[in-house]
């Protein structure tokens, strides 16, 4: 069975639970993700979801812009003029867990 196979027949109930365990860190059972384990999940999700044609706005990762979407409130819209954004990058702190 190929990995597009396997993806295919993956069952929604197995796939609502690897999203939750990515969205989580950690297996049902409490065990934490290995970063390898929550990359290749990160990616079995994404693949069904495409796959499976779940809507876009129920997707992992989709972030809902609103009514900012397309202003000057949208960095992707400086980005894509060419212009640099007005953000001091020593504003933001790195977090990392």
């Amino acid at each position: 069975m190929t990995y597009d196979e396997l993806i295919e027949r993956l069952d929604p109930n197995v796939y609502r639970s690897l999203r939750q365990s990515v969205e989580l860190g950690k297996w049902p059972d409490g065990r934490k993700l290995t970063p390898e384990q929550r990359e290749i999940s990160l990616q079995a999700v994404i693949y069904y979801e495409n796959l499976h044609g779940i809507p876009e706005d129920e997707r992992t990762g989709y972030i809902d812009r609103g009514s900012k979407a397309g202003t000057a409130c949208d960095p992707s819209v400086q980005r894509a003029q060419g212009k640099k954004p007005d953000v001091d990058p020593n504003q933001f702190v790195e977090v990392k867990s």
